[in-house]
């Protein structure tokens, strides 16, 4: 499991708009995001730079937590 600190998410589109990103990488991806703790986490097998700038790509911050 992959996670990250996303900065900018406020809100139901935004956590949308992060997920559609992931799948965009692995359309199989389990995606948890939490709007409080600014955190989401992923399943994939797919690499986490790709995660991460796929999520950077719609305009969020994204930084990946140690595992």
């Amino acid at each position: 499991m992959l996670e990250f600190r996303v900065d900018g998410m406020t809100c139901g589109g935004c956590a949308r708009a992060v997920t559609n990103a992931v799948r965009s990488v692995d359309d199989a991806a389990t995606v948890q995001v939490d709007l409080a703790s600014k955190l989401v986490k992923v399943g994939t097998a797919a690499d986490a730079s790709e995660v991460q700038s796929a999520i950077e790509g719609v305009g969020y911050d994204a930084e990946r937590l140690a595992a």
